[in-house]
């Protein structure tokens, strides 16, 4: 099990999506979680999900910790197939609550604070499903990890599973 969670392509499509989607979480996590980038820290993070969302606190607690922690292992590369899928569970209950405002984000500042749409969270699900499928790519702590753990290899392009030998089969 912990073999299939790490093996990854040495794929740079794969390390682009993990350190794209690593770098826009960490002020979103910096916020919530330390209160950093103008956010409101943990607590007052927690009490808006609590009190306005209805989140119970042991699930909110458990989102404001991955909003920290995933997108450093993200950019290490760590369980990266792991991190992505905790973003993205986030970004789609996010997606719940930003949904009455439309699609697009408050490009302008015409809506009220926090009242974004919610473009960025599909986006942001969109990079983390390509860590999930694929897995951290190149240069990640996954891939070297990956060949480390008894005869464990990094997956490979050619390899006969996953979405791209569907698609080589029928090119050749």
């Amino acid at each position: 099990m912990l073999r299939k969670l790490l093996a990854t392509n040495p794929d740079a499509g794969a390390l682009a999506a993990r350190v794209a989607l690593g770098t826009i979480m960490i002020p979103h996590g910096l916020q919530h979680a330390l209160g950093l980038f103008g956010g409101y820290g943990f607590g007052g993070t927690l009490a808006w999900m609590t009190k306005t969302l209805g989140f119970p606190a042991p699930l909110a607690t458990v989102a404001i910790a991955t909003e920290l922690v995933a997108p450093f292992a993200l950019l290490l590369g760590l369980a990266g197939r792991f991190a992505a899928l905790g973003i993205m569970g986030i970004m789609a209950g996010a997606i719940i609550t930003h949904a009455p405002n439309g699609f697009f984000m408050n490009w302008f500042g015409g809506l009220p604070a926090g009242a974004e749409g919610f473009e960025y969270h599909l986006l942001a699900i969109g990079l983390g499903a390509v860590v999930v499928m694929e897995g951290s790519g190149a240069f990640s702590a996954d891939a070297w990890l990956s060949t480390r753990f008894g005869k464990s290899t990094p997956a490979r392009h050619d390899a006969p599973y996953g979405p791209r030998s569907a698609v080589a089969r029928r090119v050749a």
